[in-house]
Parts: structure tokens; sequence; C-alpha cells
């Protein structure tokens, strides 16, 4: 059974910084077993878009252009944890953000090539 739980949501003034992690279960990404580990965000009434993802088959990296020099992905292979650094944040940041799964032999940001995902982790920021 797949599970991938978001965690390190939260509220936060304009500026300051947030965490977020993607614990992973039942669904192992490494070297090994290359897959494609992303995170996207949803606003109100608009489909989900990507904002940044890595390739554990060799660590290649994308991010949204909002979010380029802001947000650092990164993946713990050992311990199947997923991260997105957020800092500098601004108020347009303000989302759900979920963590997606998928094995490919490279990353996709099309949503519809992704099926794993966790509940979401609300990040505000004001």
């Amino acid at each position: 059974h797949v599970q991938l739980v978001e965690s390190g949501g939260g509220s936060v003034q304009a500026g300051e910084s947030l965490r977020l992690s993607c614990t992973t279960s039942g669904y192992t990404c490494g070297p090994s077993s290359a897959c494609c580990m992303g995170w996207f965000r949803q606003y109100p009434g608009k489909e989900r878009e990507a904002v940044a993802g890595i390739y554990t088959g060799g660590g290649g990296t994308y991010y949204a252009d909002s979010v380029k020099g802001r947000f650092t992905i990164s993946q713990d292979n050992a311990e199947n944890i997923l991260s997105l650094q957020m800092n500098s944040l601004k108020p347009e940041d303000t989302a759900i953000y979920y963590c997606a799964g998928a094995r490919l032999p490279h990353c996709s940001q099309s949503q519809d090539d992704y099926n794993y995902w966790g509940r979401g982790t609300q990040v505000t920021v004001s």
C-alpha cells in the first residue's frame, strides 16, 4: 500500500521560510529504482501546478520559474523523504502543496503523469 504524507505546512509572514517534507511508504525511489518525485501546489478553483521535481535516477531537478532561486527540492533516498525548502516566501505562494511520485524515465511537470499523491499541506503567507 503506497502512502505519501506531507508535513511542514503552516502560516508565515512574507520573507520567512518553511520546509515541507513528504514521507513515503510502500514506494521506494532511489538510484536503482528511479522515479520522479515532485511538489505541486493548488490555488482555490485552479488545477495543480508543478512547483519542483527531482529525478532519483540522476538527481536532475526542475523548478517553476516563479520559485527558482527561492525553493530547493531534495530527496533522502535512505529515508524515503522528499523535502522542499521554501525561502523568501511571498503571499502568492499561498496554496495547498502536494507531494507526488511516478515511475518515469524523466521528470514530468504534468500532474496527469503522476500515480501517487499525498493529501496535501496548507501553506499560507501573509
